[in-house]
């Protein structure tokens, strides 16, 4: 058999599922391609003046191919794989720390409680230098990630460096299955108002919403409130299952539809629900995405819940994982989802390019029009829109300069340090005093933030000594100088509030881990407040849910 033969004959295989639905010429312009695409390659490594390292360079093209779809087909190389599995499970082999790569640092920035990591006196903050003797500062997340992980009851020796006591310290820590928690926290919040938190719909999801709805009944519960803000989504089964909780055996939660249509297909709940008559609020914003939006716009479509908050994301597209040959394997965007009223809330269309490779959001105006069983008017296209939109304030440029920069995390680092022994209690939150102390530190620190005066200031100062004028303006513009930073000084001021609640929030799981926010003051949430004042007034929420 010709090399040529043996090509067409494993496309034909391989698109056995698809070649239906295509043209003898699309197959031959597959089979064309992939030849062209192989002896490119084999030219290449023998001629190139340097040796090519086979797994970059074809990762390198494959990432490239992929990146013309949408950022939701990945490719999952043998290495990586465990990431996609842990997501999955809900649990992975470890230490139970998350660390991330900053400024060069391979930092602790998340330990989950009773973890290995949590026991050995490992904290958030730490810089990990070594593991078992090795070097990690020139590590890729990815490497750093393999040498962590092991299996069950195998050791690892660190040796991180401590900023807040400038010191190296060792540790020998003992890797054990680490469960992730997807509900970090649940409790009754005024009355008989019940709360839980969701942050991703891993494996256990459906079963750790359960266990806090139940254990919340026993305790009094007849109101609740789901937050699914911050939210990005996960397993479609975990989204169906927890919508069954909720709606009746029987009900259309979500249909795909997709390219090939033997593909395509209807997922309805297949249980008896928990409760049918119980008032309850979703909280959602513009980070939640995904099985997120199926949960929120599939109580919206039956009128089972009302929405606070922001617009969601608005991904309306379903992966398949796909298994490829030496243990790798790829994720691929196969349609897209409808949720019961017949609306996609797809917010981007990657099939549609301009001619720079951007893409866009579809606009208000061309958003179709769809309706709740009830007979509410709901539009498809751009996430899903919240039943009443709060105030809550969107982060100014400053506080995500702030944040991104770590600035508040190392301040709460520094805090907690300073009052190890002094646990925040309920309704926790930071006096006048202590915030004052945290923008005195701030105003001390390295901030690459600038303001748009600031900016603005710089162009015209590079086009004054490029045009020669400089001279003449030097005295002007180092007056506006003053006034610009004058003006940036006092921007961490002007946000307070802001960076008051994330430093508040970043003080807490310190102490309390994934259980920060239990200890969070509720009072100055904006979609909370909503919340309580729409499940404290029946006729308001059944209003809402009310056809116009």
């Amino acid at each position: 058999m010709s090399k040529r033969i043996k090509i067409w004959s494993a496309v034909v295989f391989l698109m056995g599922g698809v070649s239906a639905y295509t043209v003898d010429d699309r197959l031959f312009e597959v089979a064309k391609n992939i030849d062209i695409f192989a002896t490119l390659y084999k030219e290449l490594n023998a001629l190139y003046v340097d040796e090519i390292n086979p797994n970059k360079a074809m990762r390198t093209g494959i990432n490239a191919m992929l990146k013309e779809l949408d950022p939701y087909t990945v490719f999952y190389p043998e290495d990586e794989i465990e990431d996609y599995f842990t997501m999955n499970a809900g649990s992975y082999n470890g230490i139970g720390a998350t660390v991330e790569h900053h400024e060069n640092k391979h930092l602790v920035v998340m330990l989950y409680e009773g973890s290995p990591a949590d026991k050995a006196g490992i904290k958030v903050g730490d810089q990990v230098l070594k593991i078992n003797g090795y070097e990690v500062s020139n590590k890729s997340d990815a490497e750093f990630g393999r040498l962590l992980k092991g299996q069950k009851g195998s050791s690892v020796k660190l040796e991180v460096f401590r900023p807040y006591s400038a010191k190296k310290m060792d540790f020998n820590v003992n890797r054990d299955v680490i469960k992730t928690p997807t509900v970090p926290h649940t409790g009754m919040i005024k009355d008989d108002v019940g709360y839980i938190q969701l942050t991703e719909f891993s494996a256990t999801a459906s079963k750790e919403i359960k266990t806090a709805f139940l254990d919340l009944k026993d305790k009094g519960m007849k109101k609740l409130v789901l937050d699914l803000r911050g939210n990005g989504g996960g397993l479609l089964q975990m989204a169906i299952e927890i919508c069954n909780f909720f709606i009746p055996k029987g009900q259309l939660v979500v249909e795909t539809k997709g390219k090939v249509k033997e593909w395509n297909q209807k997922y309805s709940t297949q249980a008896q629900p928990l409760d049918l008559e119980m008032p309850i609020v979703v909280l959602i914003n513009g980070r939640s995405a995904s099985a997120s939006e199926i949960v929120s716009g599939t109580l919206q479509d039956y009128d089972r819940g009302v929405l606070i908050g922001s617009r969601s994301y608005g991904k309306g597209l379903v992966q398949l994982t796909k298994q490829l040959s030496y243990r790798t394997s790829f994720k691929v965007t196969t349609s897209k989802y409808y949720i019961p009223s017949g609306r996609c809330i797809q917010a981007i269309d990657y099939g549609n390019r301009a001619d720079d490779g951007s893409v866009s959001k579809l606009p208000d105006s061309l958003r179709s029009i769809f309706k709740t069983k009830n007979g509410r008017l709901v539009l498809d296209g751009a996430g899903v829109d919240p039943d009443l939109v709060t105030n809550q304030e969107a982060l100014s440029d400053y506080s995500k300069s702030v944040l991104k920069q770590r600035l508040v995390f190392d301040y709460a680092n520094q805090f907690y340090f300073k009052n190890i022994d002094q646990k925040p209690k309920e309704n926790f939150s930071l006096s006048t005093a202590q915030i004052e102390e945290f923008e005195a530190w701030l105003s001390k620190q390295k901030n690459t933030f600038k303001t748009t005066e600031q900016k603005q200031l710089e162009s015209l100062q590079a086009s004054a000594k490029i045009s020669g004028d400089y001279a003449k303006m030097k005295a002007s513009l180092d007056e506006l100088q003053k006034i610009a930073d004058a003006s940036a000084a006092g921007q961490a001021k002007k946000y307070r509030a802001q960076l008051r609640k994330e430093l508040e929030s970043e003080i807490l799981t310190r102490y309390y881990y994934q259980k920060g926010m239990k200890f969070a003051s509720f009072e100055k949430d904006e979609d909370i407040i909503k919340a309580l004042e729409i499940l404290n007034n029946q006729t308001k929420y059944n209003s809402i849910l009310a056809k116009k």
